[in-house]
């Protein structure tokens, strides 16, 4: 019913709401990955653009030098980052680097090799690659058309992406991903091989980032380093399921359609008073409100507020009780 509404609101929106509208929905499937990385696998990541640029680049690369269409330009640039991120979570985990030392390397990672396409002329360097001024005709096979194409095309993401995870969440590998979050230590005297379950949650959330980078590219009409590797793009992954909920399904889409507008709005008004980096303030007041106030994110508040309106009056104590406890 949900992604109904939004195809609805998607055959009647101008076209700044529908561009706006796209940057939120695939920003929703990106953070589809960090949740499943996060969330449910337990590892922390603040340098997911780097599996985003990887995936931009190889759509890039393949569909402006040799003219490959997109499609497989997607399968390559998933296939990549999903070894990278395997590469990357092996020798981390194979040495004990864990926590907050995991995410300050997927950091390194990531800036290392912003820098290195920076300076790398085959990948366009710090002048970035341009796509072909679209015509305005719809081509699936080339993943080319206008703003409300692409507006369906993230909606059918990131329906994809709230689908998986929910798939994930309830399947055999999200029960162990879960047990190996709580108490990795547990999980492994119960017989879980974590090593290789934290291998295959940080390349399956590479893979998936890289898709939605491969789109994002397509959407913006050009790719640049500091744009499509920036620590901004891990901000803005990470967001939606920090404020909407962690290890939920459509935590990530509410997160996003939540913070992801006002992040836009700000950054309006900010250059309009002439006061820049609003928009990063707004950043900070939002998380800090939701960590405050709404700690699990707004859509599990929303489920527990929906839950406790619908039991009969005499139920509503011993439940709201349940939920606090």
């Amino acid at each position: 019913m949900v992604f109904a509404a939004l195809a609805v609101v998607g055959g009647m929106s101008n076209a700044y709401v529908i561009s706006l509208l796209t940057i939120v929905l695939l920003f929703t499937f990106m953070g589809q990955s960090w949740n499943l990385m996060l969330g449910i696998g337990g590892q922390l990541s603040i340098g997911h653009a780097l599996f985003v640029g990887i995936g931009a680049y190889a759509v890039a690369i393949l569909n402006i030098k040799y003219g490959v269409t997109p499609w497989i330009g997607l399968l390559l640039g998933a296939v990549i980052a999903g070894f990278v991120g395997a590469v990357l979570a092996w020798l981390s985990f194979r040495f004990e680097v864990r926590g907050i030392y995991f995410a300050l390397l997927t950091i390194a990672a990531a800036e290392f090799v912003r820098i290195m396409f920076g300076g790398w002329d085959y990948v366009g360097g710090m002048q970035g690659l341009f796509y072909q001024a679209p015509s305005g005709a719809m081509d699936l096979g080339m993943l080319r058309g206008d703003a409300r194409f692409y507006y369906f095309v993230a909606l059918a993401l990131a329906a994809i992406g709230v689908a998986g995870t929910e798939l994930i969440s309830r399947s055999y590998w999200g029960y162990v991903w879960r047990a190996m979050r709580d108490d990795d230590e547990a999980a492994r005297a119960l017989g879980v091989r974590t090593f290789r379950h934290k291998v295959l949650v940080v390349s399956i959330s590479a893979a998936t980032a890289a898709i939605g980078g491969g789109v994002l590219g397509l959407v913006q009409g050009a790719i640049f380093p500091d744009s499509i590797m920036g620590m901004a793009i891990s901000v803005d992954v990470l967001i939606g399921p920090v404020v909407g909920g962690l290890g939920t399904a459509f935590g990530p889409l509410v997160g996003s359609m939540a913070a992801i507008p006002l992040h836009h709005a700000m950054g309006a008004l900010g250059d309009a008073l002439g006061l820049p980096g609003l928009n990063s303030v707004a950043y900070g007041a939002v998380l800090i409100l939701v960590v405050w106030f709404l700690p699990d994110g707004i859509w599990p508040s929303i489920v527990r507020l929906y839950g406790a309106t619908q039991l009969p009056a005499r139920g509503r104590i011993p439940q709201l009780r349940k939920v606090e406890e």
